[in-house]
């Protein structure tokens, strides 16, 4: 397919990502920094450094790795690229499940999209207190279009949970009310990730309006 006819799936603009990704490289020389002395108290000088530059290429290299991560659909396929590049067919997934993510009081719903040996994380919304970042309405319509003719049962249930979410937005309802925060809000914290029951999200499914 042509690049005109990807759909971008991100979350985050480039220029924002770029942003967390100098900060987080700040946070890693300093992490690594403060290590590095900690170790030198008990091993010397050569070991404090040689522990700190271990620690700040680390952490620098996986948040230049998630920097440089993108998501997009072509026709009925999601595809991530960072290092590589994988895709899985949307409509022909094995296995599609919610994740929630909790991070510093940020939490991030996605779904799970497996097959062909192949796993990829859509973020379809990340929420901090009552407010957040969704996917676009023609995004959201077009997953739900592909989650309706899935060959997977549990494509169904998504659908009609995107689909809810487009109406809530519709309505105009504050963030807090819309039903993907409302299944993020139903989460236990103090999990940085889990993945919420099929049976629990067809429940809720079910109960919206």
């Amino acid at each position: 397919m042509s690049e005109q006819e990807r759909i971008p799936l991100n979350l985050t603009e480039l220029a924002s990502a770029r942003r967390r990704g100098c900060f987080a490289v700040g946070a890693a020389v300093i992490f690594g920094a403060a290590l590095g002395g900690l170790v030198g108290l008990f091993a010397g000088q050569t070991a404090a450094l040689v522990t700190a530059g271990i620690v700040i290429v680390l952490l620098s290299t996986l948040s230049w790795v998630s920097g440089r991560r993108r998501l997009w659909l072509e026709g009925d396929r999601i595809v991530a690229k960072a290092l590589g590049r994988k895709s899985v067919d949307l409509r022909r997934a094995s296995g599609i499940e919610l994740m929630v993510t909790d991070i510093r009081g940020t939490r991030t719903v996605g779904l799970l999209v497996s097959g062909g040996g192949k796993s990829v994380n859509l973020g379809l919304a990340v929420y901090s207190g009552t407010g957040g970042r969704e996917l676009g309405i023609l995004v959201l319509r077009r997953l739900a279009d592909i989650l309706a003719g899935s060959e997977n049962a549990a494509g169904l249930v998504f659908s009609q949970l995107l689909v809810a979410q487009l109406r809530a937005e519709a309505k105009g309802e504050a963030a807090a009310d819309r039903p993907l925060y409302r299944l993020a809000s139903l989460a236990p914290t103090g999990r940085l990730a889990q993945r919420l029951r099929p049976e629990a999200i067809s429940r809720f499914v079910a109960s919206l309006d």
